[in-house]
């Protein structure tokens, strides 16, 4: 099926794979990738849109008489191409799962043959008339022929993010993910509940801790009524499995962010009872927390459980 292709390029979005090389581009710039994800690629790259079975990929990527234990080694090929195209099974860009079918690529593909790439000249039948030639030959100089050359793909630039990046954590089971994060809402939403119940007692450890505490009694007072919608609303989200939950937490983190820091100074209204060490360390561990919820949820984007793919 891809003989009649093999002598051209895909196209699809910023990316680039060439059959006859085996390379796979994006932006101009070379991604390493295996074999037998490559392979995959072509295939769905061949018919995007239309669902390709896995016993299809099986015979593409194994011979009949090889003993593998195919679900598990597809679901790895599967989950390598995804790493390598920064795709997603729970919000794919590419590649979407069709539960006991297949898969589908789901972006528009561009098949360009190398002689229409721009770039390169058409091929033109020569056509061949008796002409003298002259001595000594001329060297292509004198014949003023230009010779050109492809043009260095750009080179990557590296970036640097202060944030963790998708592709830096590591594989963890979804299910993991859920209930971590569950926890850390559902620890949020005890702090809010609690403080807006016991407002009297908490008007007298500010009393204690600042003299009047008229303007920290009306910030806890409007950052727990901020936080609690907020916080409902991720649990539903956690319990519910909403889809895209990892990129409506980063519209939300701006503000989740300053929340979270002010709370987590909360620790030093017990220093009486727990004592300046205790809340100096617990509040250390609140400051992380914003930024744990955050890699948690890239963790579950990039987790690919066998039910999923």
């Amino acid at each position: 099926m891809l003989s009649a292709r093999v002598n051209g390029i895909f196209r699809f979005g910023i990316y680039e794979a060439d059959p006859s090389s085996g390379e796979l581009r994006k932006s101009g710039v070379r991604l390493r990738v295996q074999d037998q994800p490559f392979q995959v690629l072509l295939v769905l790259l061949e018919r995007p849109t239309e669902v390709v079975t896995r016993e299809e990929l099986r015979q593409k990527l194994w011979p009949a008489d090889t003993f593998v234990d195919f679900d598990h080694s597809l679901n790895t090929v599967i989950n390598k191409l995804r790493e390598v195209l920064n795709d997603s099974a729970t919000n794919p860009r590419f590649i979407e799962t069709l539960a006991r079918r297949g898969y589908r690529f789901l972006t528009p593909v561009e098949f360009v043959p190398k002689q229409s790439v721009p770039g390169s000249s058409p091929v033109v039948p020569a056509t061949i008339t008796p002409v003298s030639i002259p001595s000594p030959i001329s060297t292509p100089e004198e014949l003023n022929i230009s010779i050109s050359k492809d043009p260095e793909p750009p080179k990557a630039t590296p970036t640097v993010s202060v944030l963790t990046r998708l592709e830096d954590v590591p594989v963890v089971r979804r299910k993991h993910v859920r209930v971590l994060f569950f926890l850390i809402q559902a620890m949020y939403l005890c702090f809010y509940v609690i403080a807006l119940a016991r407002l009297t007692f908490v008007h007298e450890l500010l009393e204690q801790t600042f003299g009047y505490p008229a303007w920290a009694m009306a910030l806890l007072v409007i950052t727990a009524v901020i936080g609690l919608p907020i916080r409902l609303y991720l649990i539903s989200a956690v319990v519910s499995d909403l889809s895209g939950l990892t990129q409506k937490f980063h519209r939300l983190f701006p503000v989740t962010f300053l929340l979270d820091e002010l709370w987590a100074l909360s620790p030093f209204l017990l220093t009486p009872q727990i004592g300046i060490g205790l809340a100096l360390a617990v509040t250390a561990a609140l400051i992380y927390v914003p930024f744990a919820q955050r890699t948690l949820l890239l963790m579950g984007d990039r987790s690919q459980p066998a039910n999923s793919l």
